[in-house]
C-alpha cells in the first residue's frame, strides 16, 4: 500500500477492495453486527490492590470472565493523559510528507504506516499506526520517534515509564488474587530488558463502517495491554460468550486487559480476550495502546503452583516473540492456540 489509510478516507469515493472484511468468514458463527451490548466491565481501583482483599477479588474476577477492566486512581493525572493524547492528535494532523519521514520499513512493524501486508488475501485495517519500541531503551529506534511536535518524545517517555510502574503493580495483584507468591509472574516475566511496545492508532472516518473494521478480531500477544481511549468516540468491542460487547469511555480511566502471555502463566485462568475496532462515519478516533512483554529471550510458561491432578498443564513452554505472533495475527489466527498442549 503506497497511501496510508488517511489517505485514502480523504480522497475515497469507492471503498478499496483490500478493506472489505469478509463477514461470513469472521470468527465462525458469532454475529457481525455492529450494534453491541453496553459491557459493563468492571471498573477497578488500582489505588486498593494492595490493601483491599475485595478489590483484589474483583480484579480476579474481572479477568477470569471479561480478561479486561476499566483501572481508576491508578496514579496518572487525567491532564496528563489529555497531554498523552494531544501529542498523539498532532502527530496525525501533521502533512502526509511530514509523517512519512517515519514511514516504516516494508517488512517491520517499527514507524509509522498501517498494516503489514503478509498474504494476497489479506484483509486490511480501517487504521494508521505508528508503532515504537519503548523499552529496553537501547533499543530504541528514534529515526522512527517524531520531532514534531517538539515534546512528543519527552511525553511518550514519561507516560510509558508511569505504565510500566502500574504493570508491576497489576502483575503483583494477579498473583495475589490467585494466593500465589507476588512475584511468581514478575519472575517470569523479568524485571531487566522486559520490551514495552507503544502504538499510536488513527482511524479515519469511514462512509463504510459496516463494510471494514478498524482493528479485525484478535486477541493480544502481549502479557498486558493498556489502551488509552479517544476521549469522545467510542469503537472497542470485546467478544464475550459469543457476543460482541461495546467498551464503554470512563473519564480518566485505562482500559487494561490481559495477553496471551499471561493467560498461558495463569494456565488458563486468566483469559486474554478477543476483541476488534469498529469505525465511526463523522468522526476520526485516536487511541494509544502500550504492550508490555516479558523479555523475548526467556521461555515463558504455567506457573507450577496452578498445576495439579484436578488442573492440568495446559500451555507448553513458549518463547513468545513479537514475529510469531504477528505471522498468526495477520492470517486470522489466535497465537495460543499453537502453545496448548
Amino acid at each position: 500500500m503506497n497511501l496510508q489509510v488517511q489517505d485514502i478516507a480523504a480522497h475515497c469515493e469507492q471503498l478499496p477492495e483490500r478493506f472489505i472484511r469478509k463477514q461470513d468468514e469472521e470468527y465462525g458463527n458469532v454475529t457481525n453486527s455492529n450494534a453491541s451490548s453496553p459491557a459493563k466491565i468492571p471498573v477497578i481501583d488500582v489505588s486498593l490492590l494492595t490493601s483491599s482483599h475485595l478489590e483484589l477479588d474483583k480484579l480476579k474476577t474481572a479477568i477470569t470472565t471479561w480478561g479486561c477492566f476499566q483501572a481508576i486512581n491508578h496514579g496518572i493525572e487525567g491532564s496528563f493523559l489529555d497531554k498523552v493524547r494531544e501529542v498523539s492528535r498532532l502527530f496525525f494532523d501533521l502533512s502526509a510528507e511530514e509523517k512519512k519521514k517515519y514511514l516504516r520499513e516494508e517488512n517491520d512493524l517499527e514507524g509509522y504506516g498501517n498494516d503489514m501486508v503478509l498474504s494476497d488475501h489479506q484483509i486490511l485495517d480501517w487504521t494508521d499506526r505508528l508503532y515504537l519500541t519503548v523499552f529496553p531503551k537501547h533499543q530504541r529506534m528514534l529515526q522512527f520517534w517524531p520531532k514534531n511536535p517538539t515534546d512528543f518524545r519527552e511525553v511518550v517517555d514519561d507516560y510509558c515509564s508511569k505504565i510500566e510502574l502500574i504493570n508491576q503493580v497489576i502483575l503483583k495483584a494477579m498473583a495475589r488474587s490467585l494466593n500465589l507468591e507476588d512475584n511468581c509472574f514478575s519472575d517470569q516475566y523479568g524485571t531487566t530488558n522486559s520490551k514495552m511496545f507503544a502504538r499510536f492508532n488513527y482511524y479515519p472516518p469511514c462512509p463504510w463502517p459496516d463494510k471494514v473494521l478498524g482493528v479485525k478480531p484478535h486477541a493480544d500477544g502481549s502479557a498486558v495491554t493498556f489502551l488509552l481511549q479517544d476521549k469522545e468516540v467510542e469503537g472497542l468491542q470485546v467478544l464475550k460468550d459469543g457476543q460482541w460487547f461495546g467498551v464503554p469511555i470512563v473519564p480518566d480511566a485505562l482500559t487494561i486487559n490481559v495477553g496471551d502471555q499471561i493467560e498461558i502463566m495463569s494456565n488458563g485462568i486468566f483469559k486474554s480476550p478477543v476483541h476488534r475496532v469498529l469505525v465511526n462515519t463523522k468522526n476520526q478516533r485516536i487511541t494509544l495502546a502500550v504492550f508490555c512483554m516479558p523479555q523475548t529471550e526467556k521461555d515463558i510458561g504455567p506457573v507450577e503452583g496452578l498445576i495439579t491432578d484436578g488442573t492440568p498443564r495446559l500451555y507448553k513452554n513458549v518463547t513468545y516473540s513479537r514475529d510469531f505472533f504477528f505471522q498468526n495475527y495477520q492470517h486470522g489466527k489466535r497465537t495460543i492456540d499453537a502453545c496448548k498442549i
